[in-house]
């Protein structure tokens, strides 16, 4: 058979169910359905839709079809959660979304203590029956580890995520909280310190806290979570955007965001704030490459939305990117990103007036008056509004003498380089970029400063900011075949043999797993062969030789008193929505077709 090209293979994991009878186990459940979604997206050639894209759709009643368009993946999982005392009771079942058939399903009833191995065992069958299904995947021996003895820690852990997912001040609050409860449990609970990190990092960058305390609390647990497991993608991630708004450090955050995404690929904050760093530094090729695999992975985000709008006016698309800010603000009116940067957009636009009109309608609760006054200094100077651009200038110089006023030392910059006065925009930068400023660092290269861009100063500074050093971004998706050509030979000969003799496509429940053992081939080398040399994914090569079977069967005047179903059951089928979609598929024709055909 010739080599079949490969399909790009991807799953979203809806959020379970709770079925606990009580609204509080829903952090279970939810729990749950995030540990299996991590899990999967270990998995390096699996696309997994991310956790804000998947609970996009909790308790919506939405078609899967509709979901799956949405969300742009070939196959949903769905399933349930029941926590009863120690006991827990998981369904699972995964569905082909475009024929709209459930090929698997599956329940487990375990004790609570062994939750980690019920984890594992639900994360590993459910990849192997996509593989089965869809094509090869290298799946690891465990996907999910053991991450803590303490049954209590990790619940606290559990619901620490379950109101820091909730994106507000007062569950991040309480998500500290629990997470500490956690830690006070179990002092080598990786992911709770990671927890805290990410947590006081939210604190950090919206300002709800002082933001030096609570950058160092957050890099105090980064800290800790890198001693425990310097191979923790999220810690990397925070590290990054630790070494970008707090030190101001690019290639520092480069590395780390780097790392981020090699230990995690389907890592969408990851790939998005790596395309950032390639934005601001000028390389829009590979900016947009890696916030394309972002939107892959998580389209339905705001936070995706807002990094798309971001590229558009980066790239100088500006009615494109007012497009994406008007959404995102549609859908979240406290963007204050989205704000700022559609402010830019209209600036670059010419339109003045509106700048000043769009500020005002801005909320009073998420105004930052540094950001707002040095808006309103570039409108009235870009408008050649003498008295208004003066009187606003004066007030943002007068704030930037302040070292603590990051806003008005890059706006002022900003108000310099758009007043033609390259030599002052260069002496302000000389001296500002001491203070480790990182909103000089994101607004250095902004659209706003292309007056600059022709002075060889520019080029120097931003050598000096950003740095020339690439870090190639490693891959695994690169991989020498699993089989020599020589080895191959053997093996499909030693399969087909065993298959045509034995018949184990007979077997109902047949595995890959399953079928390896029999053969005594590795079920990763098992997989490989099937779908990158003999060109069938294992469904289809089991489901060959089932078909096969049935069409001996069912001509035989012997069998006339077994109907079509029971046949396809002998035949190793065993539901018939299965049957008669492979039969459809192999034939190109309905079972009852080929009989009349063949009677």
């Amino acid at each position: 058979m010739k080599e079949k090209p490969s399909r790009e293979k991807t799953i979203a994991v809806l959020p379970f169910v709770n079925r606990s009878g009580s609204e509080e186990m829903e952090y279970f459940s939810d729990g749950i359905t995030e540990e299996i979604i991590n899990a999967l997206a270990g998995i390096s050639q699996l696309k997994v839709t991310s956790r804000t894209s998947s609970f996009f759709f909790k308790n919506k009643n939405i078609p899967i079809g509709q979901i799956a368009k949405e969300l742009n993946v070939t196959t949903i999982l769905e399933g349930s959660v029941r926590l009863a005392a120690n006991t827990i009771r998981i369904t699972a079942q995964l569905i082909h979304a475009e024929e709209d058939f459930h090929f698997w399903s599956e329940s487990w009833d375990r004790m609570l203590d062994n939750i980690f191995e019920i984890q594992d065992e639900i994360s590993l069958l459910i990849a192997d029956k996509l593989r089965e299904q869809y094509g090869h995947l290298d799946i690891q021996d465990h996907l999910i580890e053991t991450k803590t003895a303490n049954l209590e820690a990790y619940e606290y852990f559990l619901k620490g995520r379950y109101h820091f997912n909730k994106w507000n001040p007062e569950d991040a609050g309480k998500a500290i909280e629990f997470y500490e409860m956690a830690i006070k449990l179990d002092p080598k609970h990786t992911d709770s310190y990671v927890g805290l990190a990410d947590a006081y990092s939210f604190f950090a960058v919206t300002e709800l806290m002082p933001a030096e305390g609570a950058w160092q609390k957050s890099r105090r647990y980064m800290d800790k979570a890198f001693v425990l497991n310097p191979d923790n993608a999220g810690v990397h991630y925070l590290l990054a955007n630790y070494s970008f708004f707090y030190e101001a450090n690019f290639q520092e955050a480069f590395k780390h965001g780097v790392k981020s995404i090699e230990l995690k690929p389907n890592y969408p904050e990851a790939q998005q704030f790596i395309s950032f760093l390639y934005l601001i530094s000028g390389d829009t090729a590979k900016a947009k490459e890696h916030l394309e695999v972002a939107h892959r992975i998580d389209p339905l985000s705001q936070e995706t939305l807002f990094f798309r709008a971001y590229f558009q006016y980066r790239i100088e698309n500006y009615a494109e990117a007012l497009s994406l800010f008007d959404e995102a603000l549609k859908n979240n009116p406290h963007n204050i990103p989205a704000y700022i940067v559609r402010s830019y957009c209209l600036l670059k636009l010419g339109q003045y007036n509106e700048v000043v009109s769009f500020l005002q309608e801005m909320p009073d609760e998420i105004i930052i008056e540094n950001e707002r006054l040095g808006i309103l200094s570039l409108a009235y100077i870009l408008k050649k509004d003498t008295v208004k651009s003066e009187e606003y200038f004066n007030q943002l110089y007068e704030a930037a003498q302040n070292p603590k006023s990051f806003q008005a030392h890059s706006y002022l910059y900003l108000a310099y380089a758009n007043l033609k006065e390259t030599d002052k925009a260069f002496n302000w930068l000389k001296e500002t970029i001491k203070l480790k400023s990182s909103v000089l660092l994101l607004n250095y290269s902004d659209p706003l400063a292309s007056f600059l861009i022709d002075d060889p100063r520019y080029g120097e500074y931003k050598n000096r900011l950003y740095g020339l050093q690439k870090v190639e971004i490693s891959t695994v998706n690169e991989k020498a075949p699993l089989l020599d050509a020589k080895t191959v030979e053997v093996y499909s000969e030693k399969l087909l043999k065993f298959v045509t003799e034995e018949q184990p496509f007979l077997i109902p429940n047949l595995s890959l797993r399953l079928l390896a053992d029999q053969v005594e081939i590795h079920p990763n080398k098992l997989s490989w062969l099937l779908n990158e040399r003999i060109g069938k994914n294992f469904n289809e090569f089991i489901n060959y030789y089932r078909i096969e079977y049935f069409k001996q069967l069912a001509p035989d005047p012997k069998n006339s008193h077994i109907s079509l179903i029971g046949l396809a059951y002998e035949s190793g089928f065993n539901s018939k929505t299965v049957f008669n979609t492979y039969f459809k598929k192999e034939t190109g024709m309905t079972p009852k077709e080929f009989l009349k055909q063949n009677a």
